[in-house]
């Protein structure tokens, strides 16, 4: 697949998906093959084709401008994991070839550390790590990028923790600087804001969850829920599903949620399957998930994708990406 992948070029512009190469039957299509050219395919340099001059990315680190940006962040990732895989668990899309499309693209990661960077000296071992990447797509470019990915799972596989990783990163790089959406500002889109039956099951979950209604998830959550949490934590059931959020609404009381992107993809012989990218801003004012409350002020940049039952009005399987080691970085001081 990925030679298939790697060799197929028509640069014809195809009406299927107007404005992009006519090789691309769809932009699921377009993600997985410049994925797979980028990263297993090696050829970093086609990034310069499939990224803009000026893309902008928001990570729960900050943000960044430029495509020279992207290539060498791929470089040093490489460079610590020459034998990383991105397996594409699914990709939900919204959006037209007129005002754009929008990609939220959940990756499963295998990879071994072999190389020093980032995360210290190599140490050989094997890591699993889940990414979801949302991008803005417009004329055969991705031109904003919103990137989540769970260090907190990297540093626990290292023989780290994500608060000992945040206290490294805060001597190397500083503290992140909120809001983390920082000027320039990114390309023109206007994120899809979806009104179908999963997309608002998930979004009212959400929104009830940080108005202090707790008892949601015993009505909108599958008995047998299947969980994947951050620091590569899997849970399955109610109770679980209400211990991570308890743990977080303890921490952040009073925090507002922003939902800034939702969509549902609905399609034959498969479970409807929600993307929402969203964002908590607030203090850390109580003891939770995160120790003793500090009242530094956060700033959480999550995105959750979810299976949905309709006829019954369920959460049925859910992936919450929020990265812990960042969030630890705002908690904590030298």
């Amino acid at each position: 697949m990925s030679k298939r992948m790697n060799t197929r070029v028509n640069t014809r512009v195809d009406s299927t998906l107007p404005g992009f190469d006519a090789e691309f039957s769809s932009l699921d299509d377009y993600i997985r093959v410049i994925t797979a050219r980028i990263w297993e395919g090696r050829q970093v340099s086609t990034i310069h084709r499939y990224y803009s001059a000026d893309c902008a990315v928001i990570t729960p680190g900050g943000t960044s401008q430029g495509v020279d940006s992207v290539v060498r962040g791929t470089l040093e990732t490489l460079q610590q994991f020459p034998d990383r895989r991105l397996l594409c668990e699914d990709i939900v899309t919204a959006g037209d070839g007129i005002g754009g499309y929008l990609s939220s693209h959940r990756i499963a990661s295998t990879m071994t550390h072999l190389g020093e960077g980032a995360f210290g000296a190599a140490t050989g071992r094997p890591v699993l790590v889940r990414t979801v990447a949302d991008c803005v797509c417009i004329g055969n470019r991705i031109v904003h990028e919103w990137l989540v990915r769970d260090h907190g799972a990297i540093a626990l596989q290292l023989g780290s923790t994500p608060q000992a990783l945040a206290h490294a990163w805060l001597a190397s790089k500083g503290a992140p600087t909120l809001p983390l959406w920082q000027p320039p500002a990114p390309a023109p889109w206007s994120d899809p804001m979806s009104t179908t039956a999963g997309a608002q099951l998930l979004a009212d979950t959400y929104r009830a969850l940080w108005t202090g209604d707790l008892a949601v998830l015993q009505d909108t959550a599958d008995e047998a829920i299947a969980l994947h949490l951050p620091n590569g934590q899997a849970a399955l059931g109610v109770a679980a599903a209400e211990a991570f959020w308890f743990g977080y609404t303890a921490a952040f009381s009073g925090a507002t949620l922003h939902i800034d992107s939702l969509t549902e993809r609905i399609e034959p012989g498969r479970t409807p399957r929600v993307a929402m990218r969203w964002r908590l801003t607030g203090r850390h004012t109580g003891g939770g998930r995160f120790g003793a409350a500090t009242q530094q002020p956060v700033e959480i940049l999550g995105i959750t994708h979810a299976e949905v039952d309709h006829a019954r009005g369920r959460i049925l399987r859910e992936w919450v990406l929020v990265d812990e080691v960042a969030l630890w970085m705002q908690l904590s001081s030298l």
